[in-house]
């Protein structure tokens, strides 16, 4: 028995309230933010019941009755929820796809500055778009398109043009809320991939240099290769809100518009209208539990199909 007490160098194994007293001080640290994320991540996870009961005001969360699957039967036979799940799968996609490119160029780009202060001013003002709230854009994309008083319609109207009405034409806005998510996402997504080639050794550049490369064959032949970890462990997390649509951004372009739905509609826009406009909490509910279970299996999917790639590159 005290053979199964050793560790493989033969040392002892040490008890569980043993490894309690030696890092009371670490365990009450972390402390916080342990008791933090139970209560207000763990603990509302139970209200998930609702996606499987007709919700009352009456009975409440726990009192109402149970109708089964019927809240995700009405989302289905709604008629959007087709276009609403496409929509989020094919803007997260072209978000992260495109957005990931911008960050790794813009990351490759600020390493390459040899001037100091021109570096971190650039930096300093690609980051600044990232604490602007998307209320705030919403105006100012207001103000860009808009056909009364938009910037864009005041300067093809003074050259001789006829105005665009950009918020009843709905193919034009895949564009621009890509634009936008880009725009202000691109200087804090490139923190990451500006730390990673950071991290590479110098003397791979020197080698690279001594053999003749220039500065473009050592950004495709040394730092895109290493910092490929990096990309691929950042896709796999973005790959886990792949359902998940940014209903802030989305929310505060659109808005309301229902000339745009088609192209902007998504699945937390249409959840958030089922809850103001019908009170419909079971319905919105069962949207949001769908939403979870789909990005957990795209997130497993996804790292299975890395590890086939290189094991080393997987989340788990």
């Amino acid at each position: 028995m005290d053979a199964l007490k050793e560790n493989k160098d033969g040392t002892k194994k040490k008890s569980f309230f043993e490894k309690l007293r030696r890092y009371k001080v670490f365990l009450l640290m972390l402390s916080p933010a342990v008791i933090y994320t139970l209560i207000f991540s763990y603990y509302p996870m139970a209200g998930v019941v609702l996606a499987f009961k007709k919700y009352t005001y009456a009975g409440g969360i726990w009192g109402s009755k149970w109708n089964g699957i019927e809240n995700f039967k009405f989302f289905f036979r709604s008629g959007q929820a087709g276009t609403v799940i496409r929509n989020t799968v094919l803007y997260n996609i072209l978000f992260i796809v495109v957005g990931t490119a911008f960050q790794i160029a813009v990351a490759v780009f600020l390493t390459e500055i040899k001037g100091r202060m021109f570096r971190k001013v650039s930096q300093s003002m690609m980051f600044l778009p990232y604490f602007i709230s998307w209320v705030i854009v919403g105006v100012m994309a207001f103000n860009i398109f808009s056909s009364d008083y938009g910037i864009v319609n005041r300067l093809i109207t003074a050259m001789g043009g006829e105005k665009i009405p950009f918020y009843s034409q709905p193919a034009k806005w895949p564009w621009i809320l890509l634009f936008f998510n880009i725009w202000k996402g691109i200087g804090y997504g490139s923190v990451m991939y500006l730390a990673a080639i950071m991290g590479i050794d110098t003397s791979v550049y020197d080698a690279a240099a001594i053999d003749g490369a220039n500065v473009f064959q050592r950004i495709f032949h040394v730092t895109i290769p290493s910092i490929m970890p990096t990309v691929i462990i950042l896709f796999l997390l973005s790959i886990g809100g792949i359902f998940k649509g940014n209903f802030d951004m989305f929310y505060n372009l659109v808005g309301n518009n229902g000339l745009l739905y088609g192209y902007t509609d998504v699945i937390d826009t249409l959840a958030f209208r089922a809850l103001i406009t019908s009170n419909d909490f079971g319905m919105s509910s069962a949207i949001g539990f769908m939403q979870s279970v789909m990005c957990f299996i795209t997130v497993l999917l996804a790292n299975k199909l890395v590890s086939v790639y290189d094991r080393d590159y997987t989340l788990f």
